[in-house]
């Protein structure tokens, strides 16, 4: 079997089994199996000679995504902001939407300004360790509830050779805010989704860490809590960046002016969707 008839394969099965995203899906699976380049294989006309096991495994990667499994669950990693990622079940999947935080927090401060900043709700540290790494003067700290996102946590910060400090600690409870202070920004991408979105969830959501996706009945208790419990920990002037739900903006914007903030501002991702929310302490 020639590459090329593997790949061929590999994509029939994806999208007879409904997945949407069939070519790219199916090119990740080999790469990842054979960890080599598709396009450079099928140049080669690599033939798949004393490949059994490995073709085995791409049917077998193939079928676990079409019963629902998330793709980045079956590669084991994932690339965010140019980055790569160690994920798995039992921490949140990076995805595309959050990098238009990491990119406002970038645009927002100088490469070599001197920063303290603390991301909460961490999983794993996609956008501390994305923030770290373009910055040069940046002191950062995340934290992590769950001890197993927060390994992924300590695997990626080591994997990107990220100087982050991890945490294991509840963002939401009061004595960890207290340690903290005269913080330049306060990043967070909590847990937004409401009890009907949890109810409804697509199948391969619903792989994830309930812990990272409910937010409360109205999908806005972390909202609620992290601007009144933290924003003494940030310095005036400072700066708490969200990701937010869709429609959310109204809402958060709310909860941030009554704890507080002032020039709210709400920033779309490259879909046109409000995604990113911040405010300044006053």
């Amino acid at each position: 079997m020639f590459i090329k008839s593997l790949l061929d394969s590999i994509r029939t099965t994806l999208k007879n089994g409904g997945i949407e995203n069939f070519e790219f899906e199916s090119v990740c699976i080999i790469e990842d199996v054979f960890k080599q380049n598709i396009y450079d294989m099928i140049s080669a006309k690599l033939e798949c000679l004393d490949c059994d096991e490995r073709v085995a495994q791409c049917n077998v990667m193939a079928q676990r995504r079409i019963d629902g499994f998330p793709l980045q669950y079956i590669l084991g990693k994932w690339e965010f902001y140019g980055l790569p990622f160690k994920v798995g079940e039992g921490v949140l999947i990076p995805r595309q939407d959050t990098e238009t935080l990491v990119d406002y927090v970038l645009t927002m401060f100088k490469k070599d300004e001197a920063l303290k900043m603390v991301d909460l709700c961490s999983g794993t540290g996609c956008i501390p360790i994305s923030i770290e790494k373009h910055l040069n003067n940046v002191e950062c700290h995340a934290i992590e509830l769950s001890t197993i996102a927060y390994s992924y946590l300590l695997d990626n910060i080591a994997l990107n050779s990220s100087k982050v400090v991890a945490h294991l600690k509840d963002v939401l409870e009061p004595s960890t805010a207290e340690s903290f202070s005269s913080l330049d920004v306060i990043t967070a991408n909590p847990p937004y989704l409401t009890k009907h979105d949890m109810e409804n969830l697509q199948k391969e959501v619903s792989y994830e860490p309930k812990i990272s996706l409910f937010g409360g009945n109205d999908g806005l208790n972390y909202y609620r809590e992290i601007c009144k419990v933290w924003k003494p920990s940030l310095k005036v002037g400072g700066m708490i960046v969200f990701e937010i739900g869709q429609n959310q903006e109204k809402d958060v914007s709310n909860i941030m002016v009554e704890n507080g903030f002032s020039n709210v501002a709400i920033i779309p991702d490259l879909c046109g969707i409000n995604r990113v929310i911040s405010g300044i302490a006053l």
